[in-house]
C-alpha cells in the first residue's frame, strides 16, 4: 500500500516572539516538503512560547485561528502542497485557549482546543477546550489532534479512534517530570487504539522550565518508528501507511490467536467513565470482603 511522509519538527521556541517563531515554522515547512512530507507538526505553543506568568502577559501574543500566523503558514503550505499543525494561544472574543491550528494549501482546515489543562505555565490562566473531538479527513488520511496533557487521559484518543482517526497528532511541551509520556504513554495510546501516534515536543529552556524533546512517531502496534533526542532541534520524516490503522482485526495465529481492539470492547460496562466526579452517586459499586 502507498505510504505518506509525515514530519515532526522538534524546535526551541522563544517566549513572546511570535514573528521569530513563525519564520522558523515557515522555513521548516519548506524543508520538510523538500523531503516529500505531506504533514508537518510543530510543538504546543510553538508560535508564542508557554511559560507566561499571567494571562495579561500572554494576551498581546494571542490571535484568532484565522489570523496573520495562519495566513503565513497557509502561504507556505500552498507553495509546498503540504499541511501543517502548529500550537498557539487562540483568542476568541473574551476567551483564550491553548490551541492547535491545522492549515493546508487552501488555508485553515480546522483547529483544536486543549481539553485538559494542568496547573502549569499559561494553562493556569486559559479556558479549557469546549468543543467535541473532531477528525479531519485530509487527502492522505484521517487525522485527530490532541495537546500535551491530553495524552494522560485515555478517553480523547479512544474517542478519536472511534470517529475514524488513523493518526493522532499530539503537539506538546513536555517538561522533565513528564518523561513517562514519551517513554510509555505515547506507545500505549497507539497500541490500545490501533492507530498511528505522532508526538511533537519542543526543546530548550524557558523561565527555568526544561523541555525534554523525544518527539516520536509510533505505529499501530505500539512500536516506535522514529524518536528524536532530548536536547537538540530536529526535523525527522517518517513514512506511514494510514490504511494500516483500519485493519483492526489482528491475526497472529489464524483461528487461535486473533484480537480486534474495536469489536472486543464492552461499552455496555463503561458507563462509569462518562459520569462526572461531581455526581452525588458513587462511581462504582464497592463490595466488602467481609
Amino acid at each position: 500500500m502507498a505510504k505518506t511522509n509525515i514530519a515532526c519538527a522538534q524546535i526551541d521556541c522563544l517566549l513572546g516572539q511570535p514573528r521569530t517563531n513563525l519564520n522558523k515554522i515557515v522555513s521548516l515547512i519548506r524543508a520538510a516538503a523538500d523531503r516529500d512530507a505531506k504533514l508537518v507538526m510543530f510543538p504546543e505553543c510553538a508560535l508564542t512560547g508557554y511559560a507566561y506568568e499571567s494571562l495579561e502577559e500572554a494576551i498581546p501574543f494571542a490571535e484568532a485561528v484565522n489570523g496573520p500566523s495562519s495566513d503565513a503558514i497557509a502561504e507556505a503550505c500552498r507553495e509546498t502542497n503540504a499541511y501543517a499543525i502548529a500550537g498557539f494561544i487562540e483568542a476568541d472574543r473574551n476567551n483564550y485557549y491553548n490551541a492547535a491550528m491545522l492549515v493546508g494549501p487552501d488555508g485553515v482546515v480546522g483547529n483544536y482546543r486543549k481539553t485538559h489543562l494542568p496547573f502549569i505555565g499559561i494553562d493556569r490562566f486559559l479556558t479549557p477546550g469546549d468543543r467535541a473531538y473532531e477528525v479531519f479527513d485530509l487527502p492522505f488520511g484521517k487525522v485527530g489532534m490532541n495537546i500535551c496533557y491530553d495524552i494522560s487521559f485515555p478517553e480523547p484518543a479512544r474517542a478519536l479512534k472511534l470517529m475514524g482517526a488513523e493518526l493522532i497528532a499530539l503537539i506538546t511541551n513536555w517538561p522533565t517530570a513528564a518523561w513517562r509520556s514519551p517513554e510509555f504513554v505515547a506507545n500505549t495510546r497507539a497500541l490500545e487504539n490501533h492507530l498511528f501516534y505522532a508526538a511533537t515536543d519542543r526543546v530548550g529552556t524557558e523561565r527555568g522550565w526544561n523541555f525534554i524533546g523525544r518527539s516520536k512517531v509510533v505505529d499501530c502496534n505500539g512500536d516506535t518508528l522514529a524518536e528524536a533526542g532530548e536536547k537538540d532541534e530536529e526535523l525527522f520524516v517518517v513514512a506511514i501507511d494510514f490504511q494500516e490503522a483500519n485493519n483492526n482485526r489482528i491475526v497472529n495465529v489464524p483461528g487461535s490467536y486473533e484480537v480486534d481492539r474495536l469489536n472486543d470492547r464492552r461499552p455496555e460496562l463503561y458507563e462509569v467513565i462518562t459520569r462526572s466526579q461531581r455526581s452525588s452517586e458513587p462511581l462504582a459499586r464497592v463490595h466488602s470482603a467481609d
